[in-house]
């Protein structure tokens, strides 16, 4: 993980954040996964989604749930090394669609390229109302679409993602600043 130390409890919840210590408090519950709930953390940079997606997946394995921390570079990184390995892509699809919480940093960081966005909607197919994934990003929900490509293959993708998601917002605040300065 990102953040191996990272912990719900102690999510710096500074009024300007806009976090609600109600919703953190249910995330921690791990509740949202029985129930094959996605999870989207948007901000802007060093606003905590990556310590939020951490501290998540974290939970999760204390619920004794399987889950994976990657970001979406490294994601896309292993999608194309395993098209070299004998059935390496259904190996690589069913290894991370069965993981009970994935979580994907830098979300849409870089659009994706056709071949990603095909693997995305396979991957986010088997994923559907079966598992749950979290989304950290800098990008709102309306912006999606565009950068997945727009189409129908954006269209599928969101499909897949945006029913049955809670959308939560970071906020604007630059963690890593906030704590630097409160340390120094």
């Amino acid at each position: 993980m990102r953040y191996p130390n990272a912990d719900l409890r102690c999510v710096d919840m500074l009024e300007q954040r806009g976090l609600d210590r109600g919703v953190i408090a249910q995330l921690g519950t791990c509740q949202f996964i029985t129930r094959h709930m996605n999870v989207v953390f948007q901000g802007f940079t060093g606003s905590g989604k990556s310590y939020l997606g951490s501290a998540l997946a974290k939970q999760a394995c204390q619920h004794r749930y399987r889950a994976h921390y990657i970001r979406m570079p490294d994601l896309e990184e292993t999608w194309t090394a395993a098209k070299d390995k004998p059935a390496g892509r259904e190996k690589w699809l069913r290894k991370y669609s069965t993981f009970t919480l994935l979580v994907i940093d830098e979300w849409l960081l870089d659009p994706p390229t056709d071949d990603v966005r095909s693997m995305l909607l396979e991957l986010l197919e088997r994923r559907y109302d079966a598992t749950s994934t979290v989304f950290c990003t800098q990008y709102a929900k309306k912006d999606w679409h565009q950068r997945l490509g727009g189409g129908v293959h954006a269209d599928a993708i969101m499909d897949r993602i945006v029913h049955n998601t809670l959308w939560i917002e970071t906020g604007d605040v630059n963690m890593r600043e906030h704590t630097a300065a409160a340390a120094g």
